[in-house]
């Protein structure tokens, strides 16, 4: 890809270790060196977008053309069809003490083109058992302690998970019941969907997963899409599935995921106009946090290696020291990750983070990703959506303190005092949606 693109050599990232001769930035006087963000309501041709015609006409179709040329990559044309088949069920069982009906499913790719790579999405849909009507569901991008499936009522009780060690006097990491159960016990089902049966999470991978089917095994063009993208489109063909099962509400589907998920899930949504929800976990550079800020991790820290696979190619342009056009930098992307979340508008869009005391490092910089949800705000109000009711210029707003949500309107933001996970945001997440989607606990 660097031949591709003319690089000679890049920039390093940040370090995220102390004291490193390159350590991440956390000065705010130096957070800013370009304080300048692309406007989500100026046109190109500088024509200010006043009417919500003139944003789904011309200024949206513009960041989206930036974001898949520049950004995330597009999706190919020639995506092979996803065939879904039920490879397991349970009925009535048991998720923690709740009475759950599952579904393992398997979206197998069609590799008839390519026989040499084989895809089969693995996803779970798990509902709340004698359910009355269809619930809602949330998509997690998960996969990594099991696959959600309820266990047989008549299964042996597992013992319960060793309690982990912690300095006395600090309280428990959580305070509230896994997220399946608050999501089953509020009258919603959720989807488990696994990110790494649709796409690899690393550079070798490009050449298998879905990316490799289509590209035959070949290497990527400049604007193929990365992983982050390719995994927003194993979701959108799970909500395909979803969008046939009786069980589920398939106008309210919402998507999930924390730190690089995190991103995937804010990508899905602003692709997928399907989708009426999001809860954003975490999501730090690639996801809610400006590009632009020079505040823990950076443009540099994504194009570099370890994480280039999970943009286009062409994303590697602005971490370039030397090329054939030069240097480019952060300042340079025609777009940045305000106008991310403001492509998911006027649906509903919450941004969660933790905090550093507890794990969510302040390397995801939470304040730059408090100024991209403020710099959002005027595309859903153009829309006739509401923000999150800051309406200070972006460039000195301030964080409200932990654990005081902004979650009255569609665009919503919320701090939690735990780590680098959303669990603790799930409960204040559901009684939010459950408000926009206009969903009755009491109507499981």
């Amino acid at each position: 890809m660097l031949e591709q693109l003319g690089i000679t050599a890049l920039r390093p990232g940040p370090s995220g270790k102390t004291g490193s001769p390159n350590e991440a930035n956390y000065d705010p006087s130096k957070a800013d060196p370009f304080p300048d963000l692309p406007d989500p309501l100026i046109c190109k041709d500088g024509t200010k977008v006043t009417t919500p015609e003139l944003w789904w006409q011309k200024r949206r179709p513009e960041i989206v053309e930036d974001f898949e040329r520049e950004v995330i990559g597009r999706v190919p044309k020639d995506v092979p069809k996803v065939t879904w088949t039920v490879a397991s069920t349970i009925q009535d069982g048991l998720i923690g003490a709740l009475h759950a009906d599952g579904k393992e499913l398997v979206g197998h790719v069609d590799n008839s083109a390519c026989p040499e790579v084989t895809v089969d999405i693995r996803m779970t849909l798990v509902t709340p058992a004698g359910a009355k009507a269809p619930v809602p569901v949330l998509m997690m991008f998960g996969g990594f302690r099991g696959n959600g499936m309820p266990l047989a009522a008549n299964a042996p009780t597992p013992p319960p998970p060793a309690p982990a060690s912690r300095p006395s006097g600090t309280p428990p990491q959580f305070k509230d019941p896994p997220s399946t159960e608050q999501l089953l016990a509020a009258g919603w089902g959720y989807a488990v969907i696994t990110p790494a049966s649709i796409q690899a999470d690393n550079g070798a991978g490009l050449t298998k997963g879905i990316i490799g089917l289509v590209n035959h095994q070949h290497p990527r063009r400049p604007d193929d899409w990365g992983s982050l993208r390719a995994w927003a489109w194993g979701a959108s063909r799970g909500l395909d599935y979803l969008e046939t099962d009786p069980a589920v509400d398939a106008h309210k589907v919402g998507i999930e995921g924390v730190s690089r998920f995190g991103k995937a899930a804010l990508v899905t949504m602003a692709f997928d106009p399907r989708f009426a929800v999001v809860l954003v976990g975490s999501s730090g550079e690639g996801g809610a946090k400006l590009h632009r800020r020079n505040f823990g991790e950076a443009v540099e820290n994504l194009t570099g290696p370890g994480e280039y696979h999970w943009m286009a190619g062409n994303f590697i342009k602005y971490g370039a020291a030397e090329s054939s056009f030069g240097s480019k930098n952060a300042g340079d992307l025609p777009v940045d990750a305000h106008e991310l979340i403001a492509l998911c508008a006027p649906r509903f869009t919450f941004i969660s983070y933790g905090v550093p005391e507890r794990g969510d490092s302040k390397w995801l910089d939470q304040p730059g990703s408090y100024m991209a949800t403020v710099a959002a705000g005027p595309v859903f109000r153009l829309l006739g959506a509401r923000d999150i009711g800051d309406k200070s210029n972006y460039r000195v707003a301030k964080m409200p303190p932990v654990n005081e949500g902004l979650i009255e309107g569609e665009l919503a933001w919320r701090q939690h005092d735990g780590g680098h996970e959303d669990r603790s945001n799930m409960k204040y997440f559901l009684e939010w949606a459950n408000k926009m989607l206009k969903h009755s606990t009491a109507a499981k």
